[in-house]
């Protein structure tokens, strides 16, 4: 705890400096771990922005701040901002829909897991995950899964868990092979992931 809080202390500093498309208004969800396997604590954020600065407490968009640690002055640099990245839903205090609200986690390997969902509001059902992964220099999705079924047609579910980068995964339950893909995290939307799985849920 005494480490997440010195990290979110430091990452307030230096949204300062950055420009204001980049500045968090609020952090939703917190990790740390070593993206870049250099020995040092680094750190990944979700955070809610919003033009006139004030919170917003509905559904909307979830950006992705990704910060690493300079080992010579022991601060942290942001290297990936990435304002409404993700769709979800980041209640102050009591309010906001639960059932839908995104965390991010760190892995032991290193990667990052942006994990996303809908267990709550109408008859379509989701739980997605972002594996995200450091890969010369650039901050790229290697990971995407996702799961769905309808509250009203059992008939109609499916999942999804592929490795963009290998081209390879499981489909439905059975493995599957894919174009791979290179995908950097500013350049990634969720369409591209479920074409790669195959489907289309429009």
């Amino acid at each position: 705890m005494r480490l997440q809080s010195i990290a979110l202390s430091l990452l307030l500093i230096i949204g300062t400096a950055i420009t204001p498309a980049a500045a968090a208004d609020r952090i939703v969800d917190a990790a740390v771990g070593d993206w870049n396997k250099d020995g040092l604590n680094d750190l990944a954020v979700l955070f809610v922005r919003s033009d006139d600065g004030t919170e917003e407490s509905d559904t909307g968009e979830i950006g992705i701040g990704i910060y690493l640690r300079n080992g010579e002055r022991d601060l942290l640099v942001p290297a990936a901002i990435v304002p409404d990245k993700v769709w979800g839903s980041a209640p102050v205090g009591d309010d906001g829909i639960y059932g839908q609200e995104p965390s991010i986690k760190a892995t032991e390997s290193g990667s990052i897991t942006v994990a996303t969902r809908n267990d709550a509001i109408g008859r379509d059902r989701w739980q997605q995950v972002l594996t995200i992964a450091y890969r010369d220099g650039a901050f790229v999705v290697a990971g995407f899964t996702y799961d769905y079924y309808d509250t009203l047609d059992p008939d109609r579910n499916g999942s999804c868990d592929i490795n963009l980068l290998a081209g390879k995964g499981m489909v439905d339950g059975k493995p599957e092979k894919m174009e791979a893909k290179r995908v950097t995290l500013e350049d990634w939307d969720d369409e591209t992931g479920l074409k790669a799985c195959g489907l289309d849920l429009q």
